[in-house]
């Protein structure tokens, strides 16, 4: 019986590796090539790389020191040397970035639609969450209640139940993904969210004037700071950002 493919491109990467720690390429002790020659290898852009890494950092093998770089710490268990998937990852979690991709593209189209259905009672629950949102960040509260409650209310302003659920189930893979909550082991400084704090107020003031077209762009690029900021906090091989995310190109919307 052949191996089941990879599901996600970093689980491809991240079995590569695997393969190579597993055969002694690299031994405990060793670090790892940098991202960029490790997405240069392979192909792939270092967003990948960065969500192959965690997914070896959760299964015990690499260390990520920031500033550092990546060390090998442990050879994989025998039974574990002939890896799949499912051996070492969990199936369908998905990747931080790849997440935060698939929501750029979905959310923007909800908050398009949330400015042309938005009622009176959708603003005001929209201004309590970041009401809400403002109060956790300065009693250093690091929950994402206000967050989760502002977008939620975006899509429940659009009037339409199931788009309102699918954005549930969508921070509902979050809340249950392990690779989310390694990627946010490796940020400390939290100031990060009051920049996310202004996005929303941007969103929201486009909502508000019922402008569809500003609505979008403003939740697109909200989401664009979103992956940019995460990657940039949690780099380990290079004090200076380059940029080199899934490529993102700039939402312009027609006229």
């Amino acid at each position: 019986m052949l191996p089941k493919e990879p599901k996600r491109q970093y689980q491809a990467i991240g079995l590569k590796l695997h393969g190579l720690i597993a055969q002694g390429t690299y031994e405990v002790g060793d670090r790892l090539p940098p991202e960029r020659e490790i997405a240069l290898l392979y192909g792939v852009n270092r967003a990948v790389v960065r969500e192959a890494l965690i997914m070896l950092e959760l299964e015990g093998l690499i260390e990520i020191r920031k500033g550092s770089g990546i060390y090998v710490i442990a050879q994989p268990e025998p039974q574990s040397q002939q890896a799949t998937p499912e051996s070492i990852a969990k199936p369908d979690d998905i990747g931080p970035f790849e997440y935060l991709q698939a929501r750029q593209l979905f959310e923007s189209q909800l908050a398009e639609l949330a400015a042309l259905q938005v009622t009176k009672n959708d603003i005001k629950a929209m201004n309590q969450a970041l009401v809400n949102e403002q109060q956790a960040l300065a009693s250093g509260d690091n929950s994402y209640d206000g967050d989760k409650n502002f977008h939620l209310a975006i899509a429940k302003a659009t009037q339409n139940s199931l788009l309102e659920d699918m954005l549930e189930a969508l921070w509902q893979r979050r809340t249950n993904s392990p690779m989310w909550k390694k990627l946010h082991t490796h940020i400390i400084n939290q100031s990060y969210r009051q920049e996310w704090l202004g996005d929303h107020q941007k969103i929201l003031t486009a909502i508000k004037m019922k402008n569809p077209q500003e609505a979008k762009e403003s939740m697109w690029q909200h989401l664009e700071n979103v992956k940019q900021r995460l990657f940039e906090l949690s780099d380990v091989n290079d004090p200076e950002f380059d940029g080199y995310l899934f490529a993102s190109a700039p939402l312009k919307v027609q006229q």
